[in-house]
């Protein structure tokens, strides 16, 4: 058996992350990449926004 079998048993060392702990964390990663591409946007077209009110 490979060490991952082990750890998604609960068997493996301490601190050690389970399969579905590891995709979590991928989906999790790529979904605050996402979040922060959104906010930049919105910053940019805030900005955008707000310049073109100024004139």
């Amino acid at each position: 058996m490979g060490e991952a079998a082990k750890v998604d048993r609960g068997e493996g060392p301490a601190g050690a992350l389970t399969s579905a702990e590891r995709e979590e964390l991928v989906r999790l990663r790529r979904k605050v990449r996402e979040r922060e591409a959104t906010i930049e946007v919105l910053g940019k077209a805030i900005a955008f926004f707000a310049q073109d009110k100024m004139r």
